[in-house]
């Protein structure tokens, strides 16, 4: 079955379409041009806000049996970097360095790892809060070989913990 239109119908249906969804893009641009205004953000896209929180990269480092000077609570704030914590700047790096497209640095150790016997001692870690936009709520510890690389490659986001000789 032929089509309704003849061919120069179609023809010509077909480049006026194309003349207008050509004419679309310069229209916002001339409005945008006239002084016009994006429109507002909806409030579904804003970041939830919280009074006793600070925005942006913050988390909170709960540090136990690390060693003495080691152990106890602190903030770290990034971008700027900011907070109560013995090497800001150092914790902000290091996390800048593990943050990837995808990957979760606070990820913990894949289960069905194999990871060597060896025990690092008692020392444990909870950091949370938000990072990249993300929560985080992560649980460290020393207690296997896999573990404990989690654990060093956040010094000195996390101590290194005081070792018996």
């Amino acid at each position: 079955m032929d089509s309704l239109l003849p061919a120069a119908g179609r023809r010509l249906l077909v480049s006026s379409l194309a003349t207008v969804a050509s004419l679309v893009p310069l229209t916002a641009v001339s409005a945008m041009a006239a002084g016009a205004m994006p429109p507002p953000v909806r409030p579904e896209d804003r970041a939830p806000q919280r009074h006793a929180e600070p925005r942006g990269d913050h988390l909170t480092v709960v540090v136990r049996n690390a060693g003495p000077g080691r152990d106890g609570t602190y903030d770290v704030a990034c971008h700027p970097d900011a907070g109560r914590h013995p090497d800001v700047a150092g914790a902000c790096r290091t996390l800048d360095t593990h943050t990837r497209w995808g990957r979760d640095p606070f990820a913990p150790v894949p289960s069905g790892s194999n990871c060597t016997m060896l025990y690092g001692g008692p020392a444990t870690a909870h950091v949370t809060g938000t990072w990249a936009g993300r929560p985080v709520d992560a649980t460290y510890s020393r207690g296997n070989g896999c573990e404990i690389g989690r654990w060093d490659r956040m010094v000195p986001l996390l101590p290194t913990p005081e070792t018996s000789a």
